[in-house]
């Protein structure tokens, strides 16, 4: 197996994202909560983090090949393109996956083991196979995935602190991901809705029409905003609560826009403003425990 077919299967730009949640989630609760940061500890989160949403992705590849050759986007993939074998997918993708819960096991806590296999399995059995091609709540449910990163990373630094294996705080800065998804995937699913149709995938611009979608987008996004102000009442400060504000606020401005001009083309730029906001969001969390100022 070629190793660039190998590197475009697993997302990289995916694993990046999900790697600087993680981290940056991490590094927050050993300053919010604790116990102090572990340096190794971090280099346990990125490697199992990576394996995770590399092998996961992977497996994404592998059951979708049989639309991705109906998409623009994604006929160019390794599998439809014929530049490696469904099969070789597969194994790689398996292998990677439980790869980085065995990691996981022996060199992180079991919190956050398990919230790296809730990942890995809400990604590929709940989105993929179960939800994509059936309910036009896919991608809805399906953002836990990302939330499992987050929380992985927060538990890894603080381990067991709760009877329900990882305290308020860490699950609230977690379903930040979850609640930011569909305004992030729906703004794409916009710009290539004649993709989706052609594949027959349910997803809400094939289903309600562009206008009905660009709706549902603000509304979200009008959920997001106050949510992740919210964190304030929970232990996050001024640094975090002016940066949520100001990103949030744009997205706000952003979608509202999209509800006047419900296009393809403006739905891809609210795409560009909507993809930087969870880096931004969870830098913005590492610093605000690193500078904790509140009123």
């Amino acid at each position: 197996m070629a190793a660039k077919e190998l590197l475009e299967v697993s997302k990289p730009r995916i694993v990046v994202l999900l790697v600087i949640t993680a981290v940056t989630s991490m590094y927050a609760a050993s300053k919010l909560v604790g116990p102090e940061l572990d340096p190794i500890g971090l280099l346990h989160i990125i490697i199992a983090g990576a394996l995770a949403s590399a092998g996961s992705s992977a497996l994404n590849h592998y059951y979708d090949r049989d639309i991705d050759p109906l998409m623009k986007r994604t006929s160019a993939r390794p599998i439809p393109s014929g530049k490696i074998k469904a099969s070789s997918v597969l194994v790689y993708g398996l292998a990677v996956s439980i790869a980085s819960v065995v990691y996981a096991y022996f060199t992180l806590n079991w919190v956050s083991t398990f919230f790296i296999g809730l990942g890995i399995f809400f990604y590929v059995i709940i989105y993929t196979v179960w939800l994509k091609r059936k309910n036009s709540s896919n991608i809805v449910i399906g953002g836990f995935a990302g939330s499992a990163a987050s929380m992985a990373g927060w538990t890894a630094a603080t381990g067991f602190v709760s009877p329900a294996g990882i305290d308020l705080l860490g699950f609230l800065v977690g379903f930040l991901v979850f609640v930011w998804t569909p305004s992030h995937f729906w703004c794409l699913a916009m710009k290539i809705r004649d993709d989706y149709a052609e594949a027959r995938v349910p997803m809400l611009p094939v289903l309600i029409g562009m206008q009905k979608t660009s709706k549902y987008i603000l509304v979200n996004t009008a959920i997001l905003l106050p949510y992740s102000l919210m964190l304030y009442a929970f232990g996050l400060g001024i640094v975090y609560t002016a940066i949520a504000a100001a990103s949030g606020g744009l997205m706000l401005v952003y979608h509202y826009k999209l509800t006047k001009n419900p296009t393809s083309e403006f739905a891809w730029k609210a795409y560009k403003v909507t993809a930087p906001y969870l880096t931004i969001i969870f830098v913005a969390v590492a610093l605000d425990a690193a500078f904790p100022f509140r009123f």
